[in-house]
């Protein structure tokens, strides 16, 4: 559905500008944040019809950011897919751990179309 907000928590401003770019093209409204701490704040301001969250950030890494997305009761049922640079093997023990606390994991550099079938995915499994 065109209009749905997509919140992008990522540290690296070339690649919130082409999910930017890729997801306005099909629609999508995406608001960014370059950190964990703000993108938190932007979430409890914007309502969020999903987060592309990256993990490895400096100070507060995606995966503390996921906890507490999770701990926060207006933001726990939020869907989130994570971004990393890493395959599932290297972060294996924290890919574990927060087993069922995300929908999806997207390598970066990612495939265009990926990234799109993945959040029309998911968002399609919300409504």
């Amino acid at each position: 559905m065109a209009g749905e907000r997509i919140v992008m928590i990522e540290d690296d401003e070339e690649m919130i500008a082409l999910g930017e770019l890729v997801l306005a093209r099909h629609g999508y409204v995406v608001l960014a944040a370059t950190s964990g701490p703000a993108g938190l704040e932007l979430l409890r301001e914007q309502q969020a019809d999903l987060v592309l969250l990256d993990i490895m950030m400096d100070g507060m890494d995606g995966w503390e950011v996921l906890e507490r997305i999770r701990a926060d009761e207006r933001l726990s049922k939020t869907p989130v897919v994570m971004l990393t640079a890493r395959h599932y093997l290297e972060d294996e023990q924290a890919t574990a751990r927060h087993a069922g606390q995300y929908v999806g994991y997207i390598v970066k550099p990612f495939v265009v179309q990926e990234l799109v079938q993945q959040v029309e995915r998911v968002l399609a499994a919300r409504s």
